[in-house]
């Protein structure tokens, strides 16, 4: 079992609190986690800056734009036309289900609202897992490929490891608690950026391998 909880503890140290994620209200976090699929954070800002201008940052106004100006003005973030769709049908699924209020969504169960958000077109457990802790502060994991990189390079995980046995394993160490499943995810994902790249690990660098070498 990795020291998930000692890594928080050392990169809180070290980075501080990291207050994300950025936006302004919770269907903006939600929109951000279905824009960010497959691309880069400053491109989803674009997109919902977009959005945001046209005055269409709300589940009505996206009901009722076409798609094709929707997905014009979610360019930026690239696959405009199936995240396009994939707003759509989050907005849809919001109104069905819950009468359009977020407030009455994020009263549900977390495991059945889970469950009910990976029904929608377009929501995988990444997406799923950001909208319920980001926006819902539910306290779910999130995995993304920062966090798979990072515990594989420090052999704890290997590459065959899948989303459920690695958010299992973060969870076992660290008990449900949304704000601390914040801060590590997003810790994890300045860590990748930073130090533990894709093509080029700076580990002489990292926090994290520095605390390792302490602890040997």
């Amino acid at each position: 079992m990795p020291p998930v909880r000692e890594y928080y503890e050392r990169l809180l140290s070290v980075m501080g609190p990291q207050h994300w994620w950025p936006a302004e209200n919770q269907f903006e976090i939600i929109v951000g986690a279905i824009l960010t699929q497959n691309t880069a954070w400053s491109n989803v800002e674009r997109a919902i800056g977009n959005l945001r201008a046209a005055g269409m940052l709300s589940h009505g106004a996206i009901l009722k734009a076409r798609m094709p100006r929707l997905a014009k003005l979610v360019r930026p973030s690239g696959y405009f036309r199936q995240k396009a769709k994939k707003l759509k049908a989050f907005c849809k699924f919001l109104e069905a289900e819950y009468g359009g209020s977020l407030e009455q969504m994020f009263k549900t169960p977390t495991a059945e609202l889970r469950e009910k958000l990976l029904a929608v077109f377009g929501i995988g457990p990444e997406t799923a897992d950001s909208i319920l802790l980001y926006a819902g502060e539910h306290p779910v994991f999130v995995v993304d490929a920062y966090t798979k990189r990072i515990l594989e390079r420090h052999g704890w995980i290997n590459s065959k490891a899948g989303y459920e046995h690695v958010q299992n394993l973060v969870q076992g160490d660290i008990p449900p608690d949304a704000p601390q499943y914040n801060e590590l995810h997003a810790f994890f994902v300045q860590v990748g950026k930073n130090w533990c790249r894709g093509r080029e690990a700076r580990c002489s660098q990292c926090p994290l391998e520095i605390f390792l070498k302490e602890q040997r």
